[in-house]
C-alpha cells in the first residue's frame, strides 16, 4: 500500500507537520525516511523523534492507526487519503511550510482544488450576521467560487448551507477526524456536505474534538482559499486566527463591518484598521479576487438586499428600527404608532422575514 509511508509519518506523536516537511525535503520520499538509519535520522530531528520513526513499523498503535484506514479506504468510494505526491493533493497547501502530511477526504476529493473563500465568524452570531453569512455565500457560490469553513456552530453553518441551498460547492475543514460529527447537533449537515461537498482533515480517524486541533486546521481552511471572509468576530474570536494566517500565507482578507454597539463587530472592524478589504456586498468580494478567478467566475448580477418595501407603516417602521435591537415599546415611541395597531405590523413583518423577535426587543434583517 504506497500510502503506508506517508500515513506512518503523519502517525508518529509530536513530529507535526514542519519536522515532517523537512525530513521529507532531505529523503524526497518517507519510504526512504524509513530505511535510513536512526544516526543519520538524528542529524536532521531529535534523538527522541528519532527513535520513534525507526521503530514505528513494530509500534502497535501505529498499526491499528494503519488497519483501521485501510479499512475506512475500503468501505466507500467516497474515502480517500490524499498524499503530497498525489495529483490531487492541492498545490496551494504544498507551499506552505507546514503543509499536511496526509489530507482525509470524504465526498468529492477534486472540489478542494477549486477556487475557494473560506468564510468564518462566531458561533453565537446576530440573526443578521447568520443571514448575511448564508445570503453572502450563496450569492459567491453561483458565482463560481467553492466555500470553505469548518462546520461549526453559528457562522460556519450559515456559510455551509448558503452554498448548499444553491446546490454549489462547499468545503469542511475539520479540527477531528473526518469520521467524527462534531458538533453532534449537525449531523445532518455532515451528511450534505459528504454527499455535496468535501469534508477534509489532517486529523486520524477517531481524533475527537481537542480545543488545540482548532487553530491549527485554520491553517489548512486559509490555505485552501483564495481569501477569508470574516462575518461577525469578537477581539478574541479564533475567526481572527483564521484571519491572520490568510494573510501570512499571502491571502486576501475580508470584513464585514456591523454596529458599534454589537461586541460582535469589533474584531472585523479591527481587521478593517489592519487593512482588510471592508465588504459591503459579496460583490466587493469578487472584484478584489477577480484577477485570481480569470475563467472561473460565472456571470453575476450585483446583489441585492431584502424586498423593497412600499407600505407607508413598515417604511416608518423600519426608519426607526435601524440595525440594533429595538423594544416594542421604543418602537412605538419612535414612530408614533400606536402599540394595538404595531403589534400587529410588527407580527406581519416578522412572518415576512423583515425583521426577527430577539431576547429584549426586535431587530431588522438585512
Amino acid at each position: 500500500m504506497q500510502l503506508v509511508p506517508w500515513l506512518t509519518l503523519s502517525l508518529i506523536p509530536g513530529l507535526g507537520p514542519i519536522k515532517s516537511g523537512q525530513l521529507i525535503e532531505r529523503f524526497n520520499h518517507p519510504g526512504q525516511l524509513f530505511a535510513s538509519s536512526l544516526d543519520e535520522l538524528k542529524t536532521i530531528i531529535p534523538a527522541n523523534l528519532a527513535r520513534l520513526l525507526v521503530n514505528a513499523s513494530r509500534d502497535p498503535v501505529i498499526q491499528k492507526q494503519l488497519n483501521l484506514t485501510q479499512a475506512w479506504l475500503q468501505s466507500s468510494e467516497a474515502h480517500t487519503v490524499l498524499t503530497p505526491d498525489s495529483p490531487l493533493y492541492p498545490k496551494a497547501l504544498k507551499e506552505l511550510p507546514d503543509s499536511p502530511v496526509v489530507l482525509y477526504v470524504v465526498g468529492n476529493k477534486r472540489l478542494i482544488n477549486e477556487p475557494q473563500l473560506g468564510v468564518v465568524g462566531s458561533r453565537r452570531p446576530t440573526p443578521n450576521g447568520r443571514r448575511v453569512a448564508q445570503e453572502f455565500s450563496e450569492h459567491l457560490s453561483r458565482s463560481g467560487l467553492v466555500i470553505t469553513s469548518g462546520m461549526a456552530l453559528g457562522i460556519d453553518a450559515a456559510a455551509h448551507q448558503g452554498a448548499l441551498g444553491c446546490y454549489g460547492g462547499t468545503v469542511a475543514v475539520l479540527g477531528t477526524g473526518v469520521d467524527q460529527i462534531y458538533p453532534a447537533r449537525h449531523k445532518d449537515l455532515y451528511q450534505l456536505i459528504s454527499s455535496h461537498g468535501a469534508l477534509v482533515s489532517e486529523f486520524p480517524l477517531g481524533t475527537k474534538p481537542f480545543a488545540g486541533n482548532f487553530p491549527r486546521r485554520n491553517r489548512i481552511l486559509s490555505g485552501l482559499s483564495l481569501g477569508v471572509m470574516v462575518v461577525e468576530a469578537a477581539l478574541e474570536s479564533g475567526s481572527l486566527i483564521s484571519a491572520r494566517l490568510a494573510a501570512e500565507q499571502g491571502r486576501e482578507v475580508f470584513a464585514i463591518p456591523g454596529s458599534v454597539l454589537n461586541p460582535l463587530s469589533r474584531g472585523c472592524h479591527k481587521l478593517i484598521r489592519e487593512g482588510a478589504v471592508l465588504v459591503e456586498s459579496p460583490d466587493d468580494v469578487l472584484i478584489e479576487l477577480a484577477p485570481q478567478l480569470h475563467g472561473v467566475m460565472n456571470e453575476f448580477s450585483p446583489s441585492t438586499s431584502s424586498r423593497k418595501e412600499t407600505d407607508p407603516l413598515r417604511l416608518k417602521v423600519i426608519e426607526v428600527m435601524g440595525f440594533d435591537v429595538v423594544s416594542a415599546d421604543q418602537i412605538s415611541a419612535l414612530s408614533g404608532v400606536p402599540y394595538a395597531e404595531l403589534s400587529v405590523v410588527l407580527t406581519e413583518m416578522e412572518l415576512d422575514g423583515v425583521i426577527e423577535s430577539t431576547p429584549g426587543g426586535f431587530i431588522r434583517l438585512g
